[in-house]
């Protein structure tokens, strides 16, 4: 088996750009096939994946898959043509979304559907101005990286664009903010940023932000945060971009949407990942006002976005959810979850902080917990451990000291309970 891993990976160093990485690079795992929330190797063994949100209702779902390959087998084509699937689509979407949100837009991933966000905010407000959060990342085009701190402030990045303002994430744990006030000492740095850009000559046209953050560490804002920032960015004129990229389509249990479990309505929702299960699918839903500015007389034309086999994949997933009720079973084990991890952060003094909502959760790992120092060698350990047990998890956050844990919603309350026992143990194996 060693010979065939190493001859792949001499194969992806010659012939794939050297900025792709490799998980587990010093064991890579040889995968062959996947099912529900595990993955297997080329010998057979099973991997229990706690960190893929895109498998969202389960690698490999028997119900996408017959549904994209008897689509494929009949139609597919380009949405300047008339069919069912597109229309029945949007309506299935738009019965999921609280008004004044109504008009679709469909393309192939989240990155795109963030990247006409921003055309659509630039066509109703005629400004180029973002206000971003720290350690956000929203997509890989030139633009997305422009408003992405995760990219332009880290390795290889180029530091902030002039058009673009950073407001601080909302991490009640290790920001700047932490007492009573953090609501509106945070609501206040957005106005702040609000502030700045307009001086600096590039008023914001939105503010975007995913509802819970993934890359800056899963970071699970303090309650009534959304509102209020959203509130201060309409007051300077500045629409509200939602990335419900990682988030959406019930991954936080039955509110189906994180913004809706923070209390908040975008006037722009992108969407991806999940909402395909794999297939290459995204979407913008906005107002039929925004839509309206941005019907200007250019089209907007997508090759496959909005494809009669996309919008099978899609529908599938809408169909799979409600069936297997998986907002509900996200729900009931994510807070299952939080439970086990946060008994365990009653007996390891590494376990700084536990938070998240349904199965978006994310474990904060500190060598010293009065003064919350980051501790990335002990979470990268924490990851190696579980590797070694078959079960896949990674880190996340400006440090890399947090455990992120989004599992296929397949994942159970008896898989739970195996991560949370692996990481007691890891933990144990350290101290």
């Amino acid at each position: 088996m060693a010979d065939i891993v190493n001859d792949i990976l001499r194969r992806r160093r010659e012939h794939i750009a050297p900025g792709l990485s490799v998980l587990y690079s010093d064991d890579p795992i040889h995968v062959v096939r996947a099912a529900g929330q595990y993955l297997y190797d080329d010998s057979g063994a099973a991997y229990l994946d706690c960190m893929n949100n895109v498998p969202h209702v389960g690698h490999c779902h028997p119900r996408v898959a017959d549904a994209v390959a008897r689509q494929f087998a009949t139609l597919n084509t380009n949405s300047r043509l008339l069919y069912d699937q597109l229309a029945e689509y949007a309506e299935r979407l738009c019965a999921l979304v609280p008004d004044p949100l109504e008009v679709c837009y469909f393309v192939n991933s989240g990155s795109e559907a963030n990247e006409l966000a921003l055309r659509l905010m630039r066509a109703a407000t005629g400004r180029r101005g973002v206000v971003a959060l720290s350690g956000a990342y929203h997509g890989n085009t030139t633009s997305l990286v422009d408003i992405s701190p995760y990219k332009f402030d880290g390795r290889g990045g180029q530091g902030r664009p002039r058009h673009v303002q950073v407001a601080p994430a909302p991490d009640a744990y290790r920001g700047p903010h932490r007492d009573e006030g953090a609501v509106e000492s945070y609501t206040q740095e957005v106005d702040d940023a609000l502030r700045r850009g307009e001086r600096d000559g590039f008023a914001a046209g939105a503010f975007i932000s995913e509802a819970l953050m993934g890359t800056a560490g899963q970071i699970h804002p303090p309650e009534g945060y959304l509102p209020g920032a959203y509130a201060r960015a309409r007051d300077h004129g500045a629409l509200v971009i939602a990335d419900e990229v990682q988030v959406g389509f019930g991954r936080v249990g039955q509110e189906f949407w994180a913004f809706r479990a923070m209390g908040a309505t975008p006037d722009i929702l992108t969407l991806g990942k999940p909402i395909g299960n794999s297939y290459p699918l995204g979407a913008v839903i906005t107002t039929r006002e925004i839509a309206a500015e941005f019907d200007n007389g250019m089209e907007y034309f997508n090759t496959f976005g909005g494809s009669p086999v996309a919008c099978a994949a899609g529908l599938a997933v809408l169909d799979v959810l409600r069936d297997e009720e998986l907002p509900e079973h996200a729900e009931k084990v994510g807070d299952h979850l939080l439970s086990r991890l946060r008994e365990l952060g009653e007996t390891h003094e590494a376990i700084g902080d536990v938070r998240g909502l349904g199965l978006f959760i994310g474990v904060e790992i500190v060598a010293d917990r009065a003064t919350r120092t980051p501790a990335s060698d002990v979470a990268r350990h924490i990851v190696t451990r579980l590797r070694a047990e078959r079960i896949l998890i990674s880190t996340d956050g400006p440090d890399d000291n947090v455990l992120k844990i989004k599992p296929p919603l397949a994942f159970d309350a008896d898989d739970a309970d195996r991560l949370a026992d692996a990481i007691h143990r890891a933990l144990i194996a350290m101290e």
